[in-house]
């Protein structure tokens, strides 16, 4: 039987007092006259944030937030895995996990957990960093490993026979990737994102809607997937900048929160500062940058040497949520993904929707999951 250990969040204040010392220092760049966020993340918003992060943002406020849920450590394959584990209400409860992607961190469910566990026969919620990420150890490995480990989690680790997934971003792919792993103990899954075009497709025998799509997202690859090429190839030349600039690291992360989000053109109409700033402390306190991007890498590689499970048709049902923030496939591509259970399109929301609509997503999963067993 695993060792579970509890875990409380608690950042020595020297590390506190030195972030505040590298805010301080910072070298700012300048930026094309009227460039907005076509260039990258905005140098008038970064500035605004630094500044509340500097005399505004309180994190000891924060911690005791994210410390308000209890958290455990344990160790799997010689990995340390930081989960979440909230209970719900009712006798007929179900195990639900919960997998964050890329740039986002456990962080991303918070919202959720009054929503999906206050009400009778609710769920049980397991919300895990991902190996690499936050919390857990910092080894990265492609998603399959990270399946198998938190499949450990769920069976070994916590004695669930049984259980549900949802997940978005890197989550998504994880998700796929349990499913087709363990199909007799993953009882359905919700995902936000089922998956995009790898140069592999037949094109000539898809629908007009399908094609579309692919010259969509073969057009977001050439101007906006600059970072996943980089993370995929050379995440160590990366992180040495992101792991030691404060600024550079929100910078990076920030991009993503403003470009994947329903915002109308205002990031704050979808994430408050205080929101924006604790996701990112959170890759900060825990020196976690380098290893969250190695995964790209790794996925990558494990992809060219004969690809991954998450790339395979899923059987397991599958409830898919397409946001208006995300790239908008068809339910035709889905299909061809995965096996649709049921296929909805809510009204607002962007690729990290638990954080930015978390009612629209809790209501999106309690209709998915409601009466499966």
């Amino acid at each position: 039987m695993a060792n579970i250990n509890r875990f409380t969040i608690n950042v020595p204040q020297a590390e506190i007092e030195d972030l505040f010392v590298r805010i301080k220092q910072t070298r700012w760049t300048e930026e094309p006259t009227g460039a907005g966020w076509g260039y990258g993340t905005n140098s008038g918003y970064l500035k605004e944030l630094v500044q509340y992060w500097s005399n505004g943002y309180d994190w000891r406020k924060q911690e005791a937030w994210l410390n308000q849920y209890d958290q455990f450590t344990t160790e799997i394959d010689g990995i340390a895995i930081h989960f979440v584990h909230v209970k719900g209400k009712g006798e007929q409860r179900k195990p639900l996990l919960l997998i964050h992607g890329w740039p986002d961190s456990f962080f991303r469910f918070y919202k959720v957990i009054p929503l999906l566990t206050e009400f009778n026969n609710s769920f049980d919620l397991i919300i895990p960093s991902l190996p690499g990420f936050g919390f857990s150890g910092h080894t990265a490995v492609n998603s399959d490993k990270s399946g198998e480990i938190l499949h450990k989690l769920m069976t070994d680790v916590l004695s669930y026979d049984k259980y549900f997934i949802a997940g978005g971003d890197m989550g998504s792919v994880v998700a796929k990737s349990m499913a087709n792993q363990f199909p007799q103990q993953v009882k359905a899954i919700h995902i936000t994102d089922v998956g995009y075009p790898d140069g592999s497709e037949d094109w000539s025998v898809m629908s007009p809607a399908e094609q579309q799509f692919g010259q969509t997202v073969q057009h977001w690859f050439f101007t906006e997937g600059a970072f996943n090429m980089l993370q995929s190839t050379k995440p160590q030349t990366l992180s040495y900048g992101l792991n030691d600039s404060p600024v550079g690291l929100a910078a990076w992360i920030l991009e993503k929160f403003y470009a994947w989000s329903d915002n109308g053109g205002d990031i704050e109409n979808s994430f408050t500062k205080d929101e924006l700033i604790t996701n990112i402390m959170i890759y900060w306190v825990s020196q976690s940058i380098n290893s969250s991007i190695r995964t790209y890498a790794e996925n990558a590689r494990a992809s060219y040497m004969g690809g991954l499970q998450s790339a395979k048709k899923v059987e397991v049902p599958v409830g898919v949520s397409l946001f208006p923030g995300e790239a908008q496939f068809p339910q035709e591509w889905a299909e061809r993904k995965v096996n649709v259970a049921n296929f909805s399109k809510p009204e607002k929301g962007g690729h990290f929707a638990a954080m930015e609509v978390p009612y629209l997503y809790a209501v999106e999963l309690k209709n998915f999951f409601e009466g499966r067993s």
